[in-house]
């Protein structure tokens, strides 16, 4: 027995050296771990406080009936302002207008047309690619209200468009009255191709020459190159591409603004500048303020759709 309580004193002793060491090396690696955020520690309190505080208390408000103007006192009152919206023939038309907008100046207009133009002006000539790129992100590098008002002045009953096919004489029309919805896809796609077409042309850049010269000598024509080589290829770029062309689109407001007010009626009025009329116009900010965080889940539902994609292998 004393032999037994002899090896176990030192065993012990061992044990307890081993625990102190353990505990010295996880205070050590807290310690390394607290180092290495104390230099984004500014730039994490500034988000904080300008960007989750702000977003928190959105979300306070959409829970309450807030107004501009009336009552000086708001009151929480669930989801009420949620089940309103689902209930509203506006917000409804709303929602089918953003994703018409969405779709037609975003994901088909600005996306086929920033690719075409990368395609085209790879095979260009110098000058020809110089004025091209210049003469798009002009339009792009444009604040949006100038950019309105330009195409506020091409499609009114007196404007450019009109004058043109009176020179063709061919049928003019209102068009900012009988197709609202058509003339701001226009119009965003007009503003927006520039960055699809940088993006494209980087990825096009970065695609081997020697590929695509041998699927030429293999006899493969230009479509089947485009569909088998050129795309599979720049996947990745045309998701990104996707997303944040998707996600400044749903957001589009001083555009539309400028160039309809959402009318007329209500056929051009896609989520942003209802939730304007909603919350700056009816005072009711509670209610904006809820279609607001809807208009996000939507987006977000996009973002999610899109990374999924991109994690498809060819």
């Amino acid at each position: 027995m004393s032999g037994t309580a002899s090896k176990a004193g030192p065993l012990r002793s061992r044990r307890a050296g081993a625990w102190r060491q353990a505990g010295s090396r996880r205070g050590a690696g807290s310690w390394r771990q607290a180092g290495r955020w104390l230099p984004i520690a500014p730039a994490t309190a500034l988000l904080l406080l300008f960007l989750a505080g702000p977003i928190g208390y959105c979300v306070w408000i959409a829970f309450t009936n807030t107004q501009l103007t009336g009552s000086s006192s708001s009151d929480f009152v669930g989801f009420a302002n949620f089940r309103r919206a689902f209930a509203d023939e506006n917000f409804r038309n709303a929602v089918q207008l953003t994703l018409a907008f969405t779709f037609l100046s975003s994901i088909v207009g600005q996306n086929t047309l920033g690719l075409a133009l990368a395609g085209l002006m790879r095979a260009a000539s110098r000058p020809v690619r110089t004025v091209t790129g210049a003469l798009v992100i002009t339009a792009w590098v444009l604040p949006e209200i100038v950019a309105a008002f330009l195409l506020y002045a091409f499609f009114r009953r007196e404007g450019t468009l009109n004058a043109i096919l009176d020179q063709l004489h061919l049928p003019s029309q209102n068009w900012l009255f009988t197709l609202p919805i058509l003339a701001v896809s226009f119009a965003n796609v007009w503003r927006g191709t520039a960055f699809s077409m940088l993006i494209y042309s980087a990825a096009l850049a970065e695609i081997p020459q020697d590929i695509t010269e041998a699927a030429e000598v293999d006899g493969a024509s230009g479509p089947r190159r485009l569909w088998h080589i050129t795309l599979p290829m720049i996947r990745r770029s045309i998701g990104t591409n996707l997303m944040l062309n998707t996600l400044s689109t749903l957001s589009v407001f001083g555009l539309i603004w400028a160039m309809t007010r959402g009318g007329p009626g209500n056929r051009s009025q896609t989520l942003p500048v209802f939730m304007y009329d909603q919350a700056f116009v009816n005072s009711l900010i509670g209610y904006g303020t809820a279609v607001a965080l809807l208009l996000l889940l939507v987006g977000s539902l996009f973002s999610i759709v899109y990374l999924r994609l991109m994690k498809v292998e060819v």
